[in-house]
């Protein structure tokens, strides 16, 4: 008996923590309180969607996924830091994160800003220490590069200064390229993790990398649908405070049917795109699991 697409994302889910485990630093000698305050937030829960693509991503190329495990960590743990610092009063100001209060709240500012420095400085550690001796300099060396432009100020930390200096109006090109860094180009990288370690052939390389951007995308249109119509049990932290702070979404633009037509339209073509990818169906399994979240 087959199984589900739900299935098969909780044992990956659950393989990536329990292979995780020994890399991850749960005490700290030097600071104990400081790795407590980076294992409340990481071990706080959450989908570990981005570790996820990067092993099925692996498993579609036929690649170990066990030997992709640090690069996920590390890329779990970029986006971890990055939680912490947009939950904190100078930016998002928010309560709650992952069904329980932030960072900030627990620890207090000061060590919530070091938490997220942390975490961001360790991920750069095990990405270059961490992988198995069989991945090769030059495929590491492409990893640490991309992920340091994924995460830094051409990604995800331009998207952040993009989202806080909104303007009160904008057009599609605005959102998207918005979204593009601050959500998508740490989920582009998670599906592109093989294709840095390992060498591998063009088409495939290509294909993965539009799935990455269409589901990117994809994730960040769904969010914003359940950030006005999902509940705080639901989402694990507080909903509607997009509409509050004046922030351009999708349904702001789109309209809240507009934007699920929008979400359907990047899930065909992330689908279209996996068409050269040799193993796609739990990949594909991952971007219908996108876009049908409630959480």
């Amino acid at each position: 008996m087959s199984r589900t697409i739900p299935e098969q994302l909780a044992e990956l889910k659950d393989f990536f923590e329990k292979e995780a485990e020994s890399i991850f630093p749960f005490t700290l000698p030097q600071a104990p309180v400081l790795g407590e305050a980076m294992a409340y937030s990481y071990h706080a829960g959450g989908k570990r969607i981005r570790p996820i693509l990067a092993l099925a991503a692996a498993k579609a190329l036929g690649k170990d996924p066990r030997l992709v495990v640090p690069a996920a960590l590390a890329i779990e743990m970029i986006h971890t830091y990055s939680l912490i610092h947009d939950d904190l009063p100078a930016m998002d100001d928010d309560d709650f994160r992952r069904g329980r209060a932030t960072s900030h709240k627990v620890y207090g500012e000061a060590l919530a800003i070091l938490a997220g420095d942390g975490l961001l400085t360790e991920a750069f550690h095990v990405a270059a220490a961490g992988m198995d001796n069989s991945i090769s300099p030059s495929g590491k060396l492409r990893f640490i590069r991309e992920l340091s432009r994924a995460a830094g100020i051409r990604g995800m930390v331009a998207g952040q200064v993009m989202d806080m200096e909104h303007p009160d109006t904008g057009d599609a090109d605005f959102l998207e390229q918005l979204h593009v860094r601050k959500t998508g180009a740490m989920i582009q990288i998670s599906c592109l993790v093989p294709a840095f370690l390992w060498e591998i052939p063009e088409k495939p390389w290509h294909s993965l990398r539009k799935y990455g951007e269409k589901i990117g995308l994809l994730f960040q249109v769904v969010d914003d649908i359940l950030d006005e119509t999902a509940t705080l049990a639901q989402l694990g932290k507080t909903p509607g405070k997009d509409r509050k702070q004046h922030k351009i979404t999708y349904p702001a633009l789109y309209g809240r049917d507009g934007a699920a037509e929008l979400a359907d339209s990047l899930l065909h073509e992330a689908l279209q795109a996996l068409e050269d990818i040799p193993e796609s169906e739990l990949l594909a399994g991952i971007a219908r699991f996108i876009a049908k979240r409630s959480h």
